[in-house]
């Protein structure tokens, strides 16, 4: 039997129900099957209206809301994601984005010539390049472990992982959902290693806010960057970078400005260095807490389940249209609410997309990883079993 046909997919009418409901809380254009969440995320109605109440209050009164008010508001946003990431408020600082975060760090860090940065060949690209950037400055090395084409056991990717680490090993930059090949990694038992061996560790965490379960502090990472706008669902521009108390000092602003040394201070030197920075629209991180009580108040954890199942079916489909096994078995502990979904050998991803896009009005990414060519599935609250239907009978047209 394949392994993606191990179990029954449990979604149910009441579930299609369920995200219908949610579906109408979404400002996505409804003539769109939007399977592509994971690129950019979406914010729901309730979300956005606090998101731009915000922009309405800074703009009322600029002064009052930056010089005065400021302070008080990014403390309490952090508050509210320090606890929904099992934090300390002042352990983390919002960011734009996680790439913004992880350069924050990558530059912070004092490698010398000859140390190296060991990853893995399913990091996100944007992040290859800013270590690429940073060993070249530095006369360091980026050290690109391979991980198994198919993933059967984690206890297999860990050793994979760590028959890279020589004595110069000073980072291990890992995703802990991939991008490239959405797969949820084993990092708990490598940071702990890694800390074991007095070796840095660099969490790319993007997708993994809102779509599984986090514990920052119990994790023991030292640094770890998120998105909010992706599976949490926040407005665009919001994300963080979480640094153990250990290791702040050795995070350096990109930009110097009022919180480098300060006259009065907000908060630490952590906090302040990167979150006071000249004038820029706040909004957006001010919007987090309602991303947050949005989906607790929808019981998300369900929610996220019968996404889950969703993509499981997907998963079920492609394999019988195109005969190939998918990268990881069907087990939750190698993927959430994203997968990929291999394509026959000799397919044109680029093309592939542009049709289901043209013809279906299917919106999802395919790419080629390695020699396999693929579409990778994101499923959220707002998508449906009709969804994973419509997109199973366009991909077996095309083809």
């Amino acid at each position: 039997m394949s392994v993606a046909e191990t179990r029954p997919v449990l979604y149910d009418d009441a579930a299609e129900r369920r995200h219908l409901r949610i579906r109408g809380e979404f400002l996505l254009d409804p003539d769109v099957v939007f399977l592509n969440h994971g690129s950019f995320g979406a914010c729901p109605r309730p979300v956005f209206e606090a998101y731009q109440r915000w922009q309405l209050e800074l703009e009322r009164q600029p002064v009052e809301f930056l010089s005065r008010r400021q302070k008080d508001l990014l403390n309490n946003a952090r508050a509210a994601l320090a606890a929904y990431l099992h934090a300390q408020t002042d352990d983390l600082v919002f960011l734009p984005n996680v790439t913004t975060a992880l350069n924050v760090v990558a530059r912070s860090l004092p490698l010398q010539p000859g140390d190296e940065i060991l990853t893995t060949d399913h990091e996100y690209g944007a992040l290859e390049r800013t270590w690429t950037f940073v060993v070249e400055q530095r006369q360091a090395k980026l050290k690109v472990q391979s991980l198994p084409r198919r993933l059967q056991d984690p206890d297999e990717a860990v050793e994979a992982v760590w028959s890279g680490v020589t004595p110069r090993t000073k980072v291990l930059f890992l995703s802990h959902i991939t991008s490239p090949t959405a797969v949820i990694l084993p990092i708990e038992p490598l940071i702990r290693r890694a800390r074991a061996a007095g070796i840095w560790t660099v969490i790319d965490g993007a997708h993994a806010p809102g779509q599984i379960d986090l514990d920052l502090q119990a994790m023991q990472v030292d640094f770890y960057g998120g998105n909010c706008h992706k599976w949490l669902s926040s407005a665009k521009g919001a994300g963080f970078l979480y640094a153990r108390p250990e290791v702040q000092a050795l995070i350096e602003p990109l930009v110097v400005s009022w919180g480098w040394r300060p006259r009065d201070a907000w908060s630490t030197p952590f906090v302040d260095a990167i979150q006071r920075q000249a004038t820029h629209d706040i909004s957006a991180y001010l919007s987090v807490p309602a991303a947050i009580e949005y989906q607790q108040q929808r019981d998300w954890s369900s929610v996220r389940q019968e996404c889950h199942e969703l993509v499981r079916l997907a998963r079920q489909g492609m394999l019988e249209i195109s005969g190939v096994e998918p990268t990881v078995p069907d087990d939750p502990r190698w993927f959430a609410q994203m997968a990929t979904l291999p394509l026959p050998s000799g397919c044109d991803p680029p093309r592939i997309k542009q049709r289901l896009y043209d013809e279906y009005r299917v919106e999802i990414p395919a790419n080629e990883w390695g020699d396999t060519p693929s579409l990778r599935v994101s499923v959220q609250g707002y998508n449906t079993r009709q969804d994973v239907e419509r997109l199973l009978s366009a991909v077996r047209n095309v083809l």
